[in-house]
């Protein structure tokens, strides 16, 4: 099989096997192909030995039972952070070294960086991130018990659809039928995991979030623009890699941070604490570092 249509082949298997989940016109989309050719390697796959399941919506998926499943499932996977990183890695080799433009290749053709690896997960939350691993998987509702939640205070158990996570599994998205609404559970606020029998019942929907540079999540976006000086731009790309995708060098002292935001709240902490080596050039944002800068004179003020 030539390379290209490998690499389709690989991508296919593992939007299929993913969390996500895709029609064929999605998947067509996304692999720059007919139809046609989607509905070909699906009869491929179910020819190989592997269980296809038709799911609502018309969205399809490699069943769990099919072989080589697992091995399919816990190919390594990058967030788009890792990637970015890999890629500045890949950049800093020499331009006369062979490799680096399969390697470029494979990373932007074959790996779905916005995907999560279906892979062991260390440390005490392993357990619970395993099941919900399981639930998302097999698409079964779950019962968060004794979860702590930071909004209200309460501690209680949480009927959820979960349908993906953001990096490292710190939180989980879940849909909650009691509020209607799409949520991020963070996994270490969760006492024990129970997945249940019965399959999801709105997964129509299910939408996950954005994720701004400052890793903070939400539905909705903001635009904010920062002149920045050497201090805060070197701290900025090192803290947050994905920042180097929104800022443009105006000169050999300052650089321009375009951006979309889910809230003040990350990029505000970030400007709080370099404050003299930033400019602020959206009112809105500014008006906001004001009202935060004035409730914090008034509290020590006392």
């Amino acid at each position: 099989m030539e390379q290209p249509k490998t690499e389709r082949v690989l991508r296919l298997m593992k939007m299929m096997a993913g969390n996500n989940n895709y029609t064929v016109e999605d998947m067509a989309e996304r692999l720059g192909i007919s139809y046609r050719s989607v509905y070909r390697y699906i009869e491929t796959f179910k020819d190989s030995g592997f269980v296809v399941h038709r799911m609502e919506g018309g969205i399809y998926k490699l069943g769990k039972e099919s072989r080589y499943f697992k091995e399919i499932s816990q190919l390594i996977h990058f967030t788009d952070e890792e990637a970015h990183i890999v890629n500045q890695l890949i950049e800093g080799l020499d331009n006369t070294n062979m490799l680096k433009q399969n390697l470029r290749k494979k990373l932007t053709t074959v790996y779905n960086c916005t995907s999560m690896a279906d892979c062991v997960v260390e440390g005490k939350n392993a357990i619970n991130v395993n099941r919900i691993i399981e639930a998302i998987t097999e698409h079964r509702q779950a019962v968060l018990k004794s979860y702590s939640s930071s909004h209200t205070g309460v501690v209680r158990d949480r009927l959820v659809e979960p349908f993906g996570f953001t990096t490292n599994y710190v939180q989980v998205w879940c849909y909650e039928p009691e509020s209607g609404l799409n949520k991020l559970f963070n996994t270490a606020r969760i006492g024990q995991v129970e997945v249940l029998d019965e399959p999801w019942q709105f997964a129509e929907l299910h939408h996950e979030g954005y994720i701004d540079i400052f890793r903070i999540t939400g539905f909705e976006q903001k635009r904010v623009r920062l002149e920045l000086g050497v201090m805060s731009h070197n701290l900025l790309v090192e803290e947050y890699p994905l920042a180097t995708r929104d800022l443009t060098q105006i000169d050999d002292s300052r650089w321009l941070l375009d951006t979309m935001v889910c809230d003040y709240a990350g990029i505000g902490r970030f400007v709080m604490g370099l404050s003299g080596d930033i400019n602020i050039q959206t009112p809105d944002f500014e008006e906001y570092m004001a009202k935060c800068s004035e409730a914090i004179y008034h509290r020590y003020k006392k």
